[in-house]
């Protein structure tokens, strides 16, 4: 059955500004659904990018677990490199990013500085905030047509270059994102991954990483902005925050930053336009408690809006795929 003919078998509601939404009833028994539905669900997210599923009603995270484990492929992925601490329920199911309520996450695709990223994420919520904490997607493949030509052949020529530095203060440290404080094991992960480390007097890592900016969706083939360049820049960050984490680490010894794949800066204008054009091509729908939502990680980007009170949303990445195997001839893939 192709892709259209299988999502044509669920009634799903399509609006502008909106993520596609498939309405259901709570059944009892949310796993055996999710398996019976699992191919007409990957078939809508590959025709529309993502599909949130309202009314299933999820309780607790290992119902989700199951969930989640239902709708994979290939199974469920353990995160590295996290640029943030994560509560882990089970393998491969974690909290979302433990990061301030009251500042954004911007658009980004998950672990796209990795050689191995997600090809699909999975997304249930099992409590909503009184306020804000939407998750937004959007189309990479329209972002893409939005940018400045010239923009983007220059990323596609350099790539993009992130640059961190771990530290048990801000962020995820070395041992939360490598899975290990065993100094020997992160420099093997590093040279088996392209990452060029430097450890300092402190003792703290500091690593930098090229990746293409630019990738080709394994199945359609399409051209697809594809990073974190705007996300992890220093630029998007709270600038009160930014000005103390300069005063405090350095220019230079930030937690994370991201860079033209040549070392250039990438200037706040830059970034601006980066963020405004994603604004502009945002699909966004608060969150219900019991909610479900699939993503497809290369074809769509995804935020996390400010919100208030509490918000309890579980994360799964699923469907591993290699840099290698979507990178455009001559995309850049490891510094």
């Amino acid at each position: 059955m192709s892709s259209s003919s299988a999502a044509s078998l669920l009634d799903v509601d399509l609006r502008p500004g909106k993520p596609p939404m498939l309405r259901v009833e709570p059944t009892g028994d949310a796993p055996g659904w999710a398996a019976e539905r699992r191919d007409a669900l990957r078939a809508v997210v590959a025709d529309h990018g993502s599909v949130l599923v309202r009314g299933l009603g999820l309780r607790d995270a290992a119902e989700v677990g199951a969930v989640f484990r239902r709708l994979t492929t290939t199974g469920l992925m353990t995160e590295r490199e996290a640029f943030a601490a994560r509560q882990v329920y089970s393998d491969g199911v974690y909290s979302s990013s433990k990061w301030p309520p009251n500042q954004p996450m911007c658009m980004h695709h998950e672990l796209s500085y990795t050689l191995e990223f997600p090809g699909m994420m999975l997304f249930a919520c099992l409590g909503a905030a009184s306020a804000g904490g939407a998750t937004g997607v959007a189309d990479s493949p329209t972002v893409l047509n939005a940018l400045p030509p010239a923009l983007v052949q220059r990323f596609e020529q350099e790539g993009w270059l992130l640059t961190r530095t771990y530290n048990e203060d801000i962020g995820a440290s070395y041992a939360d994102a490598f899975g290990t404080d065993d100094r020997a094991a992160v420099e093997s992960y590093c040279r088996a991954n392209a990452i060029e480390f430097e450890w300092q007097p402190d003792g703290e890592l500091r690593t930098r990483q090229r990746r293409s900016a630019v990738v080709r969706h394994p199945v359609t083939g399409q051209r697809c902005w594809f990073n974190q360049i705007a996300f992890l820049n220093e630029w998007t960050m709270d600038p009160e925050v930014h000005e103390y984490l300069v005063d405090v680490y350095g220019a230079d010894g930030l937690p994370f930053n991201t860079r033209f794949g040549n070392g250039d800066p990438i200037s706040q204008d830059v970034v601006e336009l980066l963020t405004g054009i994603y604004d502009a091509h945002t699909a966004r729908e608060p969150w219900q408690a019991g909610d479900l939502m699939l993503v497809d990680n290369i074809r769509s980007a995804h935020s996390r809006e400010a919100f208030e009170g509490s918000r309890e949303v579980l994360v799964g990445m699923a469907d591993a795929v290699r840099l290698g195997d979507v990178a455009p001839t001559g995309g850049v893939t490891a510094g």
